[in-house]
């Protein structure tokens, strides 16, 4: 097992149990204990869950989405796929409203040659755009979420609602036909109604685990999705499902 699976797997038991011994996630995982060791010493630093000795208690509640810097490291090969299924289906000379997130910065990395003008929802966005030769950059004003960086606020949805994009980048916690598109922040689901509002064209991206799951705050329908780019590990029902609410499917 790589190591990025692994830390996922840690963190979920954790999360799922309140707390862990090394022993018990050893035999879990299939690591040694020393291993588990240095594990649970790297997602304390991000702050996922504090370190006892001879284990761990999670510091994420069951709703709550793990820190940025664990999700960067995770399905990279698949973000870049759906990234770059993005940027296909973007025209130069568009203009997008990009959200924030893993997979959107990967997009954001695609888009950074490209002949168009990005309004993206997170510093990290801000950052991958910033010296591409050709883009036009906008940059809303808006509170960073720690760690997330992404941009929130009445200053943000504000900035949004003054322009109209042709497309909206969105992406998400979890999406599926029954319940549509969640995040677990309500903030964030306020900015990316905002965006929704103002695109005539939505793009959902999601990597596989999302399309079966809800998070807390809910944003849209699935109905209000133009397309969905996802990657080939997705659910074949919940895809159909997605497609049949009339949105474009693409697993790439």
């Amino acid at each position: 097992m790589v190591s990025t699976d692994r830390l996922r797997q840690i963190t979920d038991a954790v999360r799922a149990a309140g707390r862990m011994g090394v022993a018990e996630l050893a035999e879990l995982t299939g690591a040694s204990e020393m291993t588990i060791r240095r594990d649970l010493e790297a997602l304390a630093e991000q702050g996922v869950l504090e370190r006892y000795r001879g284990g761990a208690r999670s510091l994420l509640l069951r709703g709550q989405e793990p820190p940025f810097a664990l999700r960067a490291t995770e399905g990279q090969e698949a973000k870049r796929r759906i990234a770059e299924e993005v940027a296909r289906l973007v025209a130069d000379g568009e203009s997008v409203a990009l959200d924030s997130g893993t997979t959107c910065l990967e997009v954001a990395r695609t888009l950074r040659d490209r002949r168009v003008t990005v309004m993206p929802l997170s510093l990290h966005a801000v950052n991958a755009l910033t010296d591409g030769p050709q883009v036009t950059l906008l940059v809303p004003g808006g509170q960073p979420r720690p760690g997330e960086l992404a941009l929130t606020g009445p200053l943000t949805e504000s900035a949004l609602a003054a322009l109209r994009f042709d497309t909206a980048v969105l992406g998400c916690c979890g999406l599926t036909a029954a319940d549509g598109l969640t995040a677990y922040d309500l903030a964030d689901a306020a900015v990316k109604r905002a965006a929704m509002a103002s695109a005539r064209r939505v793009i959902a991206v999601a990597e596989a685990a999302k399309l079966s799951r809800t998070a807390l705050a809910f944003v849209a329908p699935a109905s209000a999705l133009h397309a969905v780019v996802t990657d080939d590990a997705a659910p074949g029902d919940e895809t159909a499902a997605l497609a049949a609410s009339g949105a474009i499917v693409r697993r790439v």
